[in-house]
């Protein structure tokens, strides 16, 4: 049997499988707030009882580790090129999450052959297994590879505080988006989250101008996910390298995060959930096709 059909018997074998949803959070400009999201929405969906693995997609800035006081010993790239197992590049962190930093993995992806996307695949396939959510905390911006995530994702939060240029920068986000081949539309849900707002008011006005001018331009669907106030405490909590939501259990930021996600719990049992080795075959066949043009 050759590679080829091994990888499409795993394929076809992964859809009998359990697969975690898989939630991609993104923004199109950094200074966000959007991995302080990740990291306090994994917390949360925790304690909710939920099994959850962040996965840092950011190759370039080591975000969700600073956010948690934590450097993880292995990461992505150790698992596809230097023979380390699945387990042995999960850190634990608080709640019992537990944390894949990305390393230059995704970047190298574009150098796998067969056998590596044979072997990453399988390993992916017991990641799904071993968690009920998966958070993806992309890089921020338009990059080859946050659009490749976002693009396969079936899930994607969009996060924007009320700044211009955060704003100008998520809608460029999603214009680029919209030009790929590899993005369907109908297949993904787009969440909108106002980070950083004075008021809920605030909040889904700014989810309001940008659905207006999304709904116009670029035919996209947004939904309203919800709001997270300023809170000084989040700023303290990121200078202790600790989450705010347990550092901070009762201020106004933690309160508004457990709404959102107690949104997201309660939708669960109406999500489609393709996987995490589901995503990442839909960005391997892409890588594939790029470099064969």
């Amino acid at each position: 049997m050759d590679q080829a059909e091994k990888l499409r018997l795993l394929t076809k074998s992964i859809h009998t499988m359990h697969k975690a949803r898989v939630i991609t959070v993104t923004s199109g400009k950094g200074g966000v707030g959007k991995s302080n999201i990740s990291v306090n929405l994994a917390i949360q969906l925790a304690k909710m009882g939920k099994k959850v693995i962040i996965l840092d997609a950011d190759f370039g800035l080591a975000n969700v580790e600073v956010m948690l006081g934590i450097r993880p010993k292995y990461n992505l790239a150790d698992l596809m090129f230097r023979g380390k197992e699945l387990k042995e590049i999960i850190t634990s962190g608080p709640e019992n999450i537990g944390f894949i930093s990305g390393g230059s993995g995704i970047k190298e992806m574009a150098t796998m052959t067969r056998e590596q996307v044979l072997f990453l695949t399988n390993k992916l396939v017991e990641l799904d297994e071993m968690a009920d959510f998966i958070i993806v905390d992309t890089g921020a911006g338009i990059s080859d590879s946050v659009l490749e995530f976002v693009s396969m994702s079936q899930e994607v939060l969009l996060v924007a505080t009320p700044e211009p240029t955060s704003i100008t920068d998520a809608y460029a986000l999603l214009k680029t988006l919209n030009k790929k081949t590899t993005f369907q539309a109908s297949e993904t849900v787009i969440k909108f989250v106002a980070n950083r707002v004075s008021s809920q008011e605030e909040g889904k006005s700014l989810f309001e101008k940008m659905d207006i001018v999304v709904s116009k331009f670029l035919n996209l669907k947004l939904t309203y996910l919800g709001c997270i106030p300023m809170d000084p405490n989040v700023t303290k909590a990121v200078c202790m390298q600790k989450p705010f939501s347990i550092c901070y259990p009762s201020t106004i930021a933690t309160k508004a995060i457990v709404t959102l996600t107690e949104t997201i719990c309660n939708e669960d049992n109406d999500i489609r959930k393709n996987g995490i080795s589901t995503l990442f075959s839909g960005m391997i066949r892409s890588v594939f096709k790029s470099k064969k043009k």
